[in-house]
């Protein structure tokens, strides 16, 4: 799974979309394109859009950069940072692509170079787990003029000055910065990129097209600097990528859902992905399920039936309301996995333009029999709010 939330953040940026309209279109049919934009941004539409419908077809480097003929797409960078003294850390780094509508931007002769049908969103996040602060910034641009844009070779996704950046020693570079807080790590890919359900297809309901494709990069080894308040933090540790591109809304009836990235420390270094698409009526979607990571990078499919979780404990959010799990217990017989985790802090809660939950977190228990542990993040939708209807 991964999150349609590009969508959401533009829905709760239209209190300004007369004077975002605006900048897009220099100031020109400002009322028509008012209607026009708010209807793009709202509703999810084949009509015009390429769809996700075909196993196999993600291959690289060409993946790694924009698909703009596909309507939502994100570069989902979260990881779990150590300084020398041990104290944890994580983060969160996002860019989101929306397009508004399935044509290019016009290319007469009186078109400009600041005209786009392409709006990118990011958002920010740093856990300082230790004294229990969380920090988080959004920020938005038009995929046009160099503000904002992505690209497979050399890889480069960017939105202003925030950015990861492909070095010419292969590693890539993330960097943003805002108000004080500022990371910059050094990511080296250790491991081939991860594709999940049928060959880089994932499934999110039944209907012909209502999928993502979707890979994943695992185990990034990173190192670099966390500044909080202006105090730098030496720190290192492991990072998660996730790429999807879209263009189909989920099914009618759901309501949310919950995302877990755990990445394994042991000897084979397993990764674990989970998603489960929570309906109104209280059931998951048929076609929740996650990817389990094996040494040689081979991907093991989960389906719903192979999943146990249950919620252990839950934690209220003072400042919307919302009630999140806090503490799971997840068991995979399959693979035999049976492990106990929590939250690393309660409050990682996103009051942005969507309200979600989402942040690092630790497990232990068993594989096999064998003690393990690992770290990673989850993400929680729709616990403030039903997403039906609104993507």
């Amino acid at each position: 799974m991964r999150r349609l939330l590009s969508v959401l953040l533009v829905v709760g940026l239209l209190t300004a979309v007369g004077l975002f309209v605006w900048w897009l279109n220099e100031g020109e049919n400002t009322a028509v394109a008012d209607t026009t934009l708010t209807t793009y941004l709202i509703e999810e539409t084949e009509t015009g859009f390429a769809q996700a419908d075909t196993p196999g077809t993600v291959t690289f480097p060409e993946a790694f950069g924009s698909h703009d003929d596909f309507q939502t797409e994100w570069w989902y960078y979260t990881g779990n940072l150590q300084d020398e003294a041990g104290r944890n850390f994580g983060y969160q780094f996002t860019i989101f692509r929306r397009a508004l509508t399935p044509e290019a931007a016009e290319s007469d002769a009186n078109s400009s170079d600041w005209r786009s049908n392409q709006v990118y969103f990011a958002h920010f996040a740093v856990s300082d787990i230790a004294n229990d602060d969380f920090y988080y910034f959004e920020k938005f641009s038009r995929g046009a003029a160099g503000l904002a844009g992505a690209q497979a070779e050399p890889y480069h996704v960017w939105i202003e000055d925030w950015f990861v950046e492909e070095q010419a020693d292969g590693a890539i570079r993330m960097f943003a910065t805002q108000e004080g807080l500022t990371l910059d790590l050094m990511l080296t890919q250790t491991r081939p990129p991860i594709l999940h359900g049928d060959r880089g297809l994932s499934a999110k309901g039944s209907n012909a097209g209502n999928a993502s494709y979707y890979y994943s990069q695992i185990n990034q080894q990173t190192a670099g600097t966390l500044t909080i308040n202006d105090q730098e933090i030496g720190v290192t540790g492991h990072s998660w990528k996730d790429h999807e591109y879209s263009s189909s809304a989920l099914e009618e009836g759901v309501v949310g859902w919950d995302w877990f990235s755990l990445q394994v420390d042991n000897a084979a270094e397993n990764a674990l992905m989970l998603f489960q698409i929570r309906r109104e009526d209280g059931s998951l979607q048929a076609q929740s399920g996650g990817s389990w990571v094996l040494p040689d990078g081979s991907v093991e499919k989960i389906s719903l039936a192979d999943i146990e979780i249950e919620v252990l404990d839950s934690w209220t959010s003072p400042h919307t309301g919302g009630t999140y799990p806090s503490a799971w217990r997840i068991q995979i017989p399959k693979i035999g996995l049976d492990i106990t985790g929590q939250a690393l802090m309660a409050d990682q809660e996103l009051l942005l333009s969507t309200v979600y939950w989402e942040g690092a977190v630790e497990f232990s228990g068993t594989l096999n029999g064998e003690a393990i542990t690992a770290v990673g993040y989850v993400e929680m939708t729709g616990y403030i709010g039903s997403m039906d209807g609104r993507f």
